[in-house]
């Protein structure tokens, strides 16, 4: 979703969004952009004595960052208990996803009415999930020997108590198909968030995510609590640097290179 942002924050500051399958005509002065599958974004200044051979001047970043990531095939239940089957993603603190507010986000595509497939960007603000652990009297030793979670059987987010037949389910019963691997529940809040019918959902690429908002604490406000601190600030900090460097006339008049960003996806 941060490079949903970037883009908007550079198509303001008056940067061009090329296609990578389009002829591009590159000016001196000019200002361009790239996206890549909705996560990768490359930004670049052209200087206006910029020649050929000339060099780049480049800050790298990335968009990723550890999380739990739906599985292909998500609906699990047991004990009257829904739950989702998740991967992890990255080098992650698996332990710290235990015990919080956390819900989904992430891609949907959907079938447009005139059958072309859109690429929609969705997230659930409200808690959804919940990995709980166990409490003390039923595990005594975690203070001895440690927490050590079963990252396939106990890193699952339970999703509801009520039965599958509570909630409408799409027509589409194949196995095949990707609505008939995820809980109906789960489909109709995505419809639901979306204003889409289930049965427009073709597919779904969804994030496990914390419902806390980041914020500023300590006593003088000096600290910034937050997870993706890695990518995020490292991607805010190159996107501001390259707005900021040709925002005004003249920025690029005596640049004889190209000032890029290359904000990566998939490098956890």
């Amino acid at each position: 979703m941060y490079t949903a942002e970037a883009k908007r924050q550079l198509i303001a500051a008056g940067f061009h969004l090329l296609n990578e399958n389009d002829e591009w005509d590159l000016r001196p002065g000019g200002r361009y952009f790239f996206t890549r599958n909705m996560s990768c974004l490359v930004a670049f200044a052209v200087g206006e004595k910029y020649i050929v051979g000339n060099g780049f001047h480049v800050i790298a970043a990335h968009t990723d960052s550890p999380c739990l990531k739906l599985k292909p095939k998500s609906a699990s239940s047991k004990s009257n208990y829904l739950m989702l089957n998740v991967q992890t993603y990255g080098g992650g603190l698996w332990h710290t996803w235990f015990d919080r507010d956390l819900s989904v986000a992430g891609r949907v595509i959907v079938r447009a009415s005139d059958g072309s497939f859109l690429h929609k960007l969705v997230k659930v603000k409200r808690p959804l999930l919940r990995v709980p652990t166990l409490a003390i009297h039923l595990n005594r030793t975690v203070n001895t020997d440690g927490f050590k979670p079963n990252l396939e059987t106990q890193l699952v987010p339970l999703l509801a108590t009520k039965p599958e037949e509570a909630f409408p389910e799409s027509k589409e019963k194949s196995s095949s198909s990707p609505k008939a691997a995820h809980h109906p529940l789960l489909m109709q809040i995505l419809s639901d968030e979306l204003g889409c019918d289930v049965d427009d959902i073709v597919n779904i690429e969804l994030n496990i995510c914390d419902t806390q908002p980041s914020c500023l604490g300590g006593a003088n406000n000096e600290f910034i609590f937050s997870g993706r601190l890695d990518n995020l600030a490292s991607s805010y900090c190159a996107l501001r640097a390259l707005v900021d460097s040709c925002g005004s006339p003249g920025d690029l008049s005596s640049e004889h290179a190209i000032r890029m960003i290359a904000l990566f996806d998939n490098e956890e």
